[in-house]
């Protein structure tokens, strides 16, 4: 008798769970955007332009230095942070300056962000500016985009590739 007691209550427990998992399935309803919006997903991981150029060592300073250390040229490993602005129909919707990463700040400045926007065609305009040598050099790139509600956009900056990538 306490053995069918015990399957029983095991087939009570199992029924429990098993409605708990079917009910969590099904409801609520997950909504990641809520209606009519859509999202823009902002990435860059991207090295700035050296702070300054290299320089030639001169008979002297080689001569100084042990021979294993004997290299011509001497290049500074620090980095220019990367200047980044995101514009929406016109209105700034994001702007940072992303220090570069490293010990030495010889690193790639990156960041990740995600914004909710309204559904429908709008204008982006995405700027990049990664050398405090040259402040007027700028990496634009301004688009129409139509975006679909529940969509997602990302916005990507690969410098390898030519530059801004909108998909």
């Amino acid at each position: 008798m306490a053995r069918l007691w015990r399957i029983a209550l095991q087939a009570v427990c199992y029924a429990a769970c098993a409605g708990l998992i079917g009910y969590f399935s099904l409801l609520p309803s997950y909504r990641p955007l809520p209606a009519g919006q859509a999202m823009v997903k902002l990435t860059i991981r991207h090295a700035g332009q050296p702070v300054a150029e290299c320089r030639q060592r001169s008979p002297a300073e080689l001569a100084a230095l042990p021979p294993n250390m004997r290299v011509a040229t001497q290049c500074a490993r620090e980095r220019s942070p990367v200047t980044v602005r995101l514009e929406w129909d016109g209105a700034p919707l994001y702007q940072a300056v992303l220090p570069p990463s490293g010990l030495s700040g010889d690193g790639a400045a990156s960041d990740y962000r995600r914004f909710v926007v309204p559904a429908g065609m709008h204008r982006l305009r995405a700027e990049l500016a990664d050398s405090v040598r040259e402040p007027r050099r700028v990496d634009r790139l301004a688009e129409e985009v139509r975006l679909e509600p529940g969509r997602v956009l990302v916005v990507d900056y690969r410098g390898e590739q030519g530059g801004w990538v909108f998909r």
